[in-house]
């Protein structure tokens, strides 16, 4: 279960709680009577090892597209047929 962070609006007493995702949140310090206010803070769920980013499932490359490929030269290009037609 996870532990919540309050403080109090009102008189500024802070504390932590455990409580159940399916509870409430506290409206009330148990000091004072005063306005709670939850705290956020930094998650603490770090990911580690391939398979997060986007390009952990790319090839070695970088890039899943291949390039267009190069023209050939126009000399090379004719077939023995258009060069007989040309002589």
């Amino acid at each position: 279960m996870p532990t919540y962070a309050y403080a109090c609006k009102d008189c500024g007493h802070a504390f932590d709680i455990v409580q159940s995702f399916a509870d409430s949140s506290l409206t009330s310090c148990p000091e004072c009577e005063g306005t709670l206010r939850k705290k956020f803070n930094s998650v603490g769920v770090v990911f580690k090892g391939s398979g997060f980013y986007r390009t952990d499932s790319r090839d070695s490359k970088g890039s899943s597209v291949s390039p267009a490929p190069a023209a050939a030269p126009a000399a090379q290009a004719a077939s023995p047929a258009q060069a007989a037609a040309a002589s």
